[in-house]
Formats: structure tokens, sequence, C-alpha cells
């Protein structure tokens, strides 16, 4: 079906891209972009008056599909029942709130405003599962990210030093897997902890491979960089949850900064989920923020970017392919769990976990990822994110906004959270409160261009038709003080647009559209692709208990195959 012609007359405009901070306009949409005009005879017209038309949301770490969301359904079945999603003419049925059904993903993020959404960890063995599953989230385009930072074939490239040969590789898997970016989760780390050693230190050489993390850091850093992928190389850092962590969370980012050099400004590593990487003290007891610390570092620094992780006060699954963590975890919590091992690739744990506002370390945690997002003066280098569900629900997004847009809010929950802990951390003395169009930069401008999608996160001529409209009147609303009404109104929109087909009416979904599924599609020499695929044949055999063959993803099995192709510099 083609898309209507819509015109949204008299919206108050947020476009940080364009410039345009809440002017009122119309905008124009036909064949699924933004026009200049259209025939308004032959339009759809929403009239926008009072309420703010924005781009539609855009997620860069969600955990939304693959296999360690499906244990973590089948680990919690008491999660089901909180958010049941009955049928109705358009939707499919769904359960689930820190691990919901892919239709109710699809479904809830798209009821949110939010039209675009990214998975950010699965091994490249199991990447069919997440194609099926994300094949299988409507209302949104979606990519995957697989992991590499403890895939023995990294490892031996770099002990070997045969960098030529690991950019190949990583633009062989990614085609292969149908993967969008680099992600690496504690590298070299958990390939250690499976040989029965430690959380690693970024010095401290991987078992049986003789590179270290830092090695594995930089090496893959200048592969992505060499790739041209779209997205700079995301990272879960080594020792992630661990007390006085902040020191290494800055090793890394200044590990590639020499890599970085004259890259016109662009970032080329993104850390994930900062507020589980940047804690000070020495033990448990002492646990404090490091926050300050990172702050100082990105506001000096223009290499790096962030994704927050902030945690919000919930019964909520932890799951990450950092297992030493998970592992970890268990031992403090007693909970339930899950810990996977990957031939060749990586490992994985779940956990569930209950974030309580009494718990001092669950405090510090909270306060933590406030003063990071408060205290880095770009908000084009911090995209807000709960690392869904580690921190919490993707749909307490809109309670974050208000936490970042108001003192207010957060003070009155600060006032209820352990009181040691507040005596400990600097977040009452921080008076700044984001701006609307700040937000929107963590939240859609700016994740968009760290993820190099240049049709998504504004609302120029050109862009893709992605477009939520809130019912959020800021001559009535003012989010420094009357927090909860703009939360209120940021939890459900008005109307959400998809490719320029109304796919939200009054916060229900009144159409269900699949979405794209994009992945990078690096073009490197022919002589040395040919080479790589040589050696991986003989790695197949060596290693894994599948065929190459039966490893390879074909196109046809993607719903909206979306290529982003580049040119290597290999």
């Amino acid at each position: 079906m083609t898309p209507q012609n819509i015109i949204i007359k008299n919206g108050t405009v947020f476009d940080p891209v364009n410039r345009i901070d809440g002017e009122v306009m119309d905008i124009a949409v036909s064949n699924g972009k933004i026009v200049e005009r259209v025939n308004e005879s032959s339009a759809i017209v929403i009239d926008a008056s009072g309420k703010v038309v924005l781009a539609g949301g855009v997620d860069i770490h969600s955990h939304i599909a693959g296999p360690k969301v499906n244990m973590g359904r089948i680990l919690r079945p008491e999660d089901h029942y909180r958010n049941l999603k009955p049928k109705t003419a358009v939707k499919r049925s769904g359960v689930g709130t820190s691990c919901p059904s892919t239709f109710t993903t699809g479904y809830d993020y798209s009821e949110m405003g939010y039209t675009t959404v990214f998975e950010p960890a699965n091994p490249p063995l199991k990447m069919l599962h997440v194609i099926d599953e994300l094949n299988d989230t409507p209302m949104l385009d979606k990519a995957c990210y697989p992991l590499f930072g403890n895939n023995w074939h990294v490892m031996e490239y770099l002990k070997d030093n045969r960098h030529d040969e690991l950019a190949a590789y990583v633009a062989w898997m990614l085609k292969s897997v149908k993967g969008y970016a680099v992600k690496l989760v504690n590298p070299g780390g958990v390939e250690n902890w499976k040989w029965g050693g430690e959380t690693t230190p970024l010095d401290e050489p991987v078992k049986h491979f003789d590179v270290t993390p830092r090695q594995i850091i930089q090496g893959m850093c200048n592969a992505v960089k060499r790739l041209n992928l779209p997205h700079q190389m995301h990272i879960h850092a080594n020792m992630l949850g661990t007390p006085g962590n902040y020191e290494t969370a800055l090793e890394t980012l200044d590990s590639v900064r020499q890599i970085a050099g004259a890259n016109d400004g662009k970032p080329v590593i993104h850390l994930t989920h900062v507020q589980f990487n940047i804690y000070g003290g020495t033990n448990w007891m002492n646990l404090s923020s490091g926050a300050e610390h990172l702050a100082k570092y990105i506001n000096n620094h223009n290499h790096a970017s962030i994704d927050i992780g902030q945690i919000v006060f919930s019964d909520t699954t932890t799951m990450t392919a950092d297992g030493p963590f998970e592992f970890k975890l268990q031992g403090m919590t007693g909970a339930r769990w899950i810990n996977g091992d990957i031939e060749a690739e990586t490992g994985c744990g779940i956990v569930p976990i209950h974030y309580k506002k009494s718990n001092y370390v669950h405090a510090i945690m909270w306060i933590t990822g406030l003063e990071a997002s408060l205290m880095i003066d770009d908000p084009w280098k911090v995209c807000m994110t709960t690392d869904h569900p580690n921190g919490g629900y993707f749909t307490t997004y809109p309670r974050v906004m208000a936490w970042l847009m108001s003192k207010k809010a957060r003070q009155k929950l600060t006032n209820k959270v352990n009181k040691r802990a507040r005596s400990k951390t600097a977040l009452e003395s921080l008076d700044r409160e984001y701006t609307f169009s700040e937000v929107l930069i963590s939240t859609r401008a700016g994740t968009a261009r760290l993820l190099g999608l240049k049709n998504k996160g504004h609302l120029g001529v050109g862009a893709d038709a992605d477009i939520a409209i809130h019912d959020l009147d800021f001559r009535k609303i003012d989010p420094s003080t009357t927090p909860r009404k703009f939360r209120k109104a940021m939890q459900k929109a008005v109307y959400t647009i998809k490719d320029g087909e109304i796919v939200v009416k009054d916060g229900e979904v009144v159409k269900s559209v699949p979405g794209r599924i994009y992945w990078a599609d690096a073009k490197v020499s022919d002589d040395l692709a040919r080479t790589v695929e040589t050696d991986l044949r003989q790695k197949f055999q060596d290693y894994y208990t599948v065929q190459m063959s039966n490893y390879i993803i074909a196109e046809k099995h993607i719903v909206n195959s979306t290529p982003v192709r580049v040119n290597a510099e290999v």
C-alpha cells in the first residue's frame, strides 16, 4: 500500500538537526518522506495545534531480541502478567515488561513515539534467532550489533599482527550474519573467565591467545575505522559493576585516542551504559559515583560518545554477554540465573534484580547515571538509555526525561533514597536542567547521527517520515515545575507516523507495519576477502559445530532488508 500524503498543520516543531526550537509550522509528507509541500486536497490533514511535532525516537541500545532475551522470558514467567496486551483488530496479543514478547515490544515503542531501535549484543552464531525475532517485531526499524570482544578468530588475527585480515574478517562477519556494528563486551575478560580466570584488567593477557584486552580494543577500533562502518565501535568495558571501575573506563577511552587522530571530530568509540562502568570507591561499603571523572574526560575529548544506562527503581531482568559479571551478581543476590558459553565467540548471563530506593548501592547507581548526564556539557555525546532491561524498562523513558529536565523531579526522588548514598554524591548540587531540544538530541537527533542514519532523527526535507506528535503545550506545561504532566504527555503519542503511515492514534496502535532491518556491507579488496574466506573455512572445521555454509544468513530471510554499503580502506 502506498503511504498517504499527510499535512501536519500548526504544530510546535522541535528539530535540533535543523535548528528548529519550538517553531509553529507545517510538516508535509509524501511517499514515506518529508517533503516541502503536498496538495492539501489530496492529503490527510492533522491539526497539531497546541502539540509538539518531533522526529520519531531512535534508541541506540536496547535488548529486544535474540537468545538471551528469549532465555529471560523463560526464566521469568512472573514478568509476563505485568503487561498484558490483549488481541485487537490490529494488534496481536502479547506479554511482558522487562522481557516483552516481540509484538509487544514493537507496539509499546510505537505508542511512545519511537520508530527505530537497535539491539546491542548477540553472538554471531545465534544471529538467525535475532533476525527471526526482529522480523516479528513490528512498527520499528531495527538492527543488531554482533559480539567480537572474545572471538577466537579476532584474537588469533591480533596475535599474528594480521590487521588487514582482521578488518576483512569483521566485514565478512557483518555481511554474513547481517549485523550493523561491532560490539565488544568485557573484551578478553569473558574468555579468561570461561577458562577459570577472573575479570580481566586491560593489560592482563587472555589465556591461550597471548593478547590483552587493550590490544583487542585498539585492534578492533582500528578495523572499524578502516572499514568506514556507519557506527563506531560499541563497547561494554572491562570491570563492569566493580567499585573503582571508572579508572578502567577512562583507560579504555584513552586507549583509542590516537586511533581517532584527525577524524573530523567524529567519535571512534561509544562507551555504553556508562552508569555501570563509572563507580568510585574500593568496595561495596564505600561505593561512590565516578561520574565527575567521566564527564571531565568526555568534555575534553571528541573521540568518544556514551549512553547512560540509567537505572529506574523497579523489578527487572539483567542480561549481558558479560558472563562473569552475571555470575558475581547471582552470588550477591541469590536469584535465579542462567549462564551460557557460545562456542568460539562469547558467553552470557541472566539474573533478575529488584532495584530498591533504600539500598545504598542501588541509590548510588541511580545517582551516578543522572550525574553523568548532567555533568557532560554536550548532549550530542550523550544518548539517553536504560540499557533495557538492565537498568529499567524502555517504557520508563519519559520518567528519565523528566529527571533530566526537572531538578524538582530529581529532588523528590532523592529525598526518598538511601540517606548515606545522598551524602556521597553531587546530584543535589547540580542545577542543570535539560532543555526539551537537548532531550531530543539524546533520544533522536544525536542517536541517529551516531548510528550514521542520515534520514532519521530530524524533520528536514528528504528525511524518513518517522514522526511523533505529543499532547504537550509548553504554554501550559513546564517540565521543570510540573514534571508529572510532562511525563504523562510523553508516555503516549497522539500520533506516531512510520514511513508516512499513521500507525498510532491517541496512544493506540491503529495499523501494524513491519519496519526495516539494517545491516552493514563493507566492501574490502577481492584478494583480501578471498584470503580470509579460505582461512575461515579451515577455522570452521577446527572450532565450530556448524558448517560455515549454515552460519551465513541469506538476505531472503530478512523482512525489508536494508543494507548500508560502504567502501573500506583495506
